[in-house]
């Protein structure tokens, strides 16, 4: 007979992969929770997508039988619910939920074909994960260990070789993986791991564990902003291009604030710029490089960023899973040095494909001669590329905008111009505020570009609410790229006049 009543789980499938990555993370958990930073709104918005896309893969099993618990402080109620659903005869469950020894796994989809019990796990990732298998690991073994034998256990993810037309197609747009040679391998580790984790739980003190690259791996800790509170601003972390074990081998001899790492012959030379200007607070500027950089400008010139979102699930034909579909441009136009600055912009309505009149309204906003500038070329080039390839009528006037791209980014990743608060980066976000004080994103309601991605997609599976806030908020943040970018050559300008 089914069980009436259960106690509450030791452990659960988050709490266990949050353990195999970090003790000390398990622990602060459990124990002082207040601790964990805020999940942000990206962060977020992935949590959302893989709830999502799991429920999307329910088509693939139609009739199933949903055990899901009212909330998630019910989880014993749908462990007792599958229990029943099972001796019932139900053959398709949905989040079946079982608690063994203390620890609770539920499985996103459950299947009992030709007398055999077959389980499914839906990422929304397009390939399977070490991180995966473990997670499929310890299912198994709960599932296994509460009486119920599986004869196979996959991994359903996202096939990224899937492109859209027409109505979608649930069975290409998924692809399964079996993992069940790997799980049963893991499962004298499981235990084990169990075991130790409990013990961890019930210490009376926080795990003595320093920070490291499990810091950030398989997913970046919610108690890093806590772990991390001791690593000074402008420490051996913000050095660019350093490899994360070069850091952390420095960090463990004491090298962490850059003050630390003199003689700094331990760095290439950009990484000895990087630290000997700051802590000089000096800049450097190549006069001459820069000079013949803005030789090799041809005007007019087209300031141009684009904007892109990529759902998981295509939303339009010819795309493809995670594909970036452009949505937004800001264009600022100088027909000469001194000239008045013109401005045009585009944002897609959120209601359809946005990208027939992306293209057709970029090809006519670009349509004079003159250089087009961007802010790392290799972002638009490839955009252009995509759109060029999925709409071929378009594709010669999109090469020829290709052929005349040309890159203000260059001077700053070459270190051409390099003032010491850019802390090594040439990143616009680094190199706007740095050459032009007044111009800052801090004050903007959208100020990054992943931000104004999940803006986009939220306006687009929310049509019901107003988003003319969103909107404008959109369309100031890519104005701020391409005027920053303006305004960057005239500083780069005013060193060589």
């Amino acid at each position: 007979m089914p069980p009436t009543s259960l106690p509450r789980h030791i452990l659960s499938k988050s709490t266990f992969l949050k353990g195999c990555q970090c003790p000390k993370a398990l622990y602060l958990y459990k124990h002082q929770p207040q601790l964990r930073t805020k999940t942000s709104d990206q962060q977020q918005a992935i949590f959302d997508r893989g709830t999502s896309v799991g429920e999307l893969a329910r088509q693939l099993f139609p009739g199933g039988t949903d055990a899901s618990p009212e909330t998630p402080f019910k989880y014993q109620e749908s462990v007792i619910l599958t229990q029943n659903l099972i001796k019932n005869g139900v053959g398709i469950i949905f989040e079946a939920a079982f608690q063994y020894d203390g620890v609770l796994a539920a499985i996103d989809i459950l299947v009992k074909k030709s007398g055999k019990w077959k389980a499914y796990e839906v990422k929304s990732s397009t390939e399977v994960k070490e991180v995966n298998i473990i997670d499929a690991s310890l299912q198994y073994y709960v599932i296994s260990n509460s009486g119920l034998a599986l004869s196979d256990i996959s991994i359903i993810h996202i096939n990224n070789e899937y492109v859209r037309q027409g109505d979608l197609k649930i069975k290409e747009l998924f692809t399964y993986e079996s993992v069940m040679d790997e799980v049963l391998e893991n499962q004298k580790f499981i235990k084990e791991k169990i075991t130790e984790l409990k013990k961890v739980i019930n210490q009376k003190s926080v795990p003595k564990i320093d920070i490291g690259t499990h810091c950030t791996d398989p997913y970046t800790c919610d108690f890093k902003e806590h772990c991390w509170s001791h690593i000074p601003k402008n420490s051996v972390f913000d050095i660019a291009n350093l490899r994360t074990e070069k850091k952390f081998d420095l960090y463990s001899q004491g090298m962490v604030a850059y003050k630390d790492l003199e003689p700094i012959d331990i760095l290439n030379e950009k990484q000895q710029q990087q630290v000997t200007l700051f802590l000089k607070k000096k800049d450097f500027i190549d006069k001459k490089g820069i000079k013949e950089f803005l030789k090799s400008i041809t005007y007019p010139l087209h300031f141009l960023d684009f904007e892109t979102f990529g759902p998981a699930v295509p939303l339009y034909n010819q795309s493809r899973p995670y594909q970036q579909i452009p949505f937004q441009y800001s264009l600022h136009y100088l027909e000469k040095k001194n000239a008045s600055l013109k401005h045009y912009e585009f944002l897609a309505d959120a209601s359809s494909d946005p990208r027939i009149e992306f293209i057709e309204r970029l090809l006519s906003d670009t349509s004079n001669p003159g250089d087009i500038l961007t802010y790392n070329q290799s972002f638009e080039i490839s955009r252009l590329k995509d759109l060029a390839e999925t709409f071929p009528k378009y594709a010669k006037h999109l090469e020829k905008r290709i052929e005349r791209i040309k890159d203000l980014m260059a001077p700053f990743r070459d270190r051409l111009y390099y003032i010491h608060t850019m802390h090594g980066s040439y990143s616009i976000k680094k190199v706007l505020p740095a050459l032009v004080p007044e111009l800052s994103y801090n004050e903007l309601a959208i100020s990054e570009g992943g931000d104004a991605s999940l803006a986009f997609e939220r306006m687009v599976f929310d049509r019901k609410s107003d988003h003319s806030e969103t909107r404008k908020a959109l369309l100031e943040y890519c104005g701020l790229d391409t005027l920053g970018m303006v305004r960057i050559l005239e500083v780069l300008n005013s060193h060589i006049s």
